[in-house]
């Protein structure tokens, strides 16, 4: 079995922070549950003051939450909008537990979350970048090369169209049924493409470890997973509270660092596989309860944070929202990679957390409906706008922006 290194992070004094990911001998959920405080907002939150570098602009703050409530009440933009990506794979309603289909949607679910990392590539903006090429979407004939985090979904969903079972855990997990050479297979580039998937040996390893961990202790699927946290808090557990589960469980979602003495916690991939199992089986219905967050206080989205990457930093600072020095904007034009745990890379996603708590906190004074604003679902709109603005297909109108700089470097299985 591989063992998952996690990168050292170079902390604040020089010293690196290596730790080392391992896989359990058994999990032990002992997380304190009753705490709904996010332990990201918590640690961003100072750190964002530590490194005392990116700063955040307040009245850009109230300018973009005034812009996207507008544009989410416009576009009837819902955590329903999740269904409608064509490379989506979304979850039969009625919501049924029995049903494969069901538990195959969260294998997938888990599988994407497993590999969301590090998709930037050295030759951006080139037809010669990483990318795969299949259909446009799942129905569709048209045949096109997916680039970014679509070309991990494209690779996945064409995988499943060959036959390939590659969202089934105890496949994944086998080095016999599964061996490298098909997992190479499935992450194969267009035939323009003159680079790999970044990264591919490291998510290689995730989704051996992974695999292990599900197929030991929770029945070789997500679905079993999920049922062991709905049994242990009566099913009446929170995203937050599946969030700090998933991290506590899967080393290579323990998205971290140590930052001038103190642990900041970021749990990206941890917040964004919670939040994206919140969208795909949100009801059609509106009021209707979740169903896989049934209890009285609902998902308590929330108490979730953005999910700290390198794309929606990008597009804050366009909205004003992020200010950088001269120094930290010159070295990313110059597309210089910041290590992890650097001064620059920890900045920059603090500041990413903070500010959109800050837009979130904004957008609820401004809502006369009862329903809870989360940094989730305004970390979806803004990824969705970065990648339209991206592809020429949308512009951000009605506020002042700033230069769009290419997004931070950092390669690191996290984000």
């Amino acid at each position: 079995m591989t063992v998952l290194q996690a990168p050292s992070h170079d902390t604040a004094d020089g010293k690196p922070d290596r730790d080392s990911a391992v896989i359990p001998e058994k999990p032990k959920l002992t997380m304190d549950m009753s705490n709904s405080i996010n332990p990201v907002l918590q640690t961003s939150e100072h750190a964002y003051i530590t490194t005392a570098l990116v700063t955040i602009d307040d009245e850009a703050v109230e300018a973009a939450a005034q812009h996207i409530n507008e544009r989410l009440e416009i576009e009837s933009y819902t955590p329903r909008t999740w269904r409608s990506h064509a490379l989506h794979i979304c979850p039969p309603e009625p919501y049924d537990p029995s049903l494969p289909e069901t538990r195959r949607s969260l294998d997938w679910l888990f599988l994407i979350a497993s590999l969301n990392f590090s998709f930037w590539s050295e030759l951006e903006g080139t037809p010669r970048r990483y990318g795969v090429e299949w259909r446009e979407g799942w129905g569709s004939e048209k045949m096109v090369v997916h680039t970014g985090y679509w070309s991990l979904v494209a690779a996945i969903d064409r995988a499943l169209e060959e036959g390939i079972p590659i969202t089934d855990p105890a496949f994944y997990a086998s080095e016999t049924q599964c061996p490298d050479s098909t997992l190479a297979h499935v992450f194969r580039a267009a035939p323009q493409s003159t680079e790999g998937l970044p990264l591919l040996v490291e998510r290689i390893a995730i989704l051996r470890q992974n695999g292990a961990i599900l197929c030991k202790h929770f029945g070789g699927s997500f679905q079993g997973f999920y049922d062991a946290f709905a049994a242990r808090t009566q099913r009446e557990g929170t995203a937050l509270q599946l969030v700090k589960t998933v991290a506590e469980t899967f080393p290579s979602f323990q998205d971290s660092t140590v930052y001038a003495g103190q642990r900041v916690y970021f749990w990206k991939r941890a917040q964004i596989l919670v939040a994206e199992t919140w969208a795909a089986f949100y009801p059609p219905a509106a009021g209707a309860p979740h169903p896989l967050f049934p209890g009285a206080a609902g998902p308590a989205m929330h108490e979730l944070t953005m999910f700290a990457d390198y794309r929606v930093p990008q597009v804050l600072h366009h909205l004003g929202l992020l200010r950088y020095p001269p120094a930290l904007a010159d070295a990313l034009r110059a597309h210089t990679p910041l290590a992890p745990g650097a001064r620059e890379e920890v900045s920059i996603r603090a500041a990413s957390i903070v500010a959109v708590e800050r837009v979130r906190r904004a957008m609820r004074a401004r809502r006369a409906d009862t329903e809870e604003i989360s940094s989730v679902l305004i970390d979806f709109y803004l990824w969705d706008l970065a990648k339209r603005i991206e592809g020429g297909t949308d512009a951000v109108q009605g506020v002042r922006t700033d230069e769009i700089l290419p997004a931070h470097r950092t390669r690191s299985i996290w984000y």
